[in-house]
């Protein structure tokens, strides 16, 4: 916990250098201080942890997004998509599942399927050791009840299964961002 604090202040003590004059120390820093592996090591699991605990408070208020830039069928045939177009976004109590493509119209508009329901049984469960969570719900939805299972490392890359009464699955690659900072676009619900 002390290596945490002490980078922790290092790094106000540079944001607040960053905001003077950085330039003229940046020189003297780099060749009288150069950071070594340990050190470099110690603050990328800092920052790791910080995405943590980020990623946590989205989790926990339910406002986040799985943009998506791989779509996997359950044979593990993979293929890259549109970030903005295939996504999984959790709003409260609202969930909407959709993919699409770039070339088709589709039944929603963007050459794919939108499903939009409510968010049931939702549970998440975090990892500190490892620093990555595991998020459990439902939907029911207007096209069917799925089942959706959401690993999330720190860095922010998640995966998403989604099962449904069906034998099939599909699996959502990408990363989990805040619901404020996601451009997606919704198409129109399928029917």
């Amino acid at each position: 916990m002390k290596k945490f604090k002490y980078i922790l202040v290092l790094f106000f003590m540079f944001a607040g250098l960053a905001g003077t004059s950085f330039e003229s120390y940046s020189q003297d820093f780099s060749n009288d201080q150069k950071l070594s592996r340990k050190q470099k090591k110690e603050a990328e699991k800092a920052n790791l942890y910080l995405n943590f605990r980020a990623i946590d408070t989205l989790l926990q208020r339910k406002t986040f997004v799985l943009e998506a830039e791989y779509l996997q069928n359950r044979y593990g045939d993979q293929v890259p998509v549109s970030r903005n177009i295939n996504f999984i976004r959790v709003n409260s109590q609202q969930v909407i599942l959709q993919t699409g493509n770039n070339f088709n119209f589709g039944y929603n508009g963007v050459g794919g399927v939108t499903a939009e329901g409510t968010l049931n049984n939702y549970r998440v469960t975090s990892d500190e050791k490892k620093l990555n969570h595991t998020v459990f719900f439902s939907t029911t939805t207007q096209v069917g009840t799925y089942d959706i299972i959401l690993r999330i490392s720190a860095d922010a890359r998640a995966t998403a299964t989604i099962t449904g009464f069906s034998r099939g699955s599909l699996t959502y690659r990408g990363n989990l961002v805040a619901l404020y900072n996601s451009r997606v676009f919704k198409g129109s619900n399928s029917l």
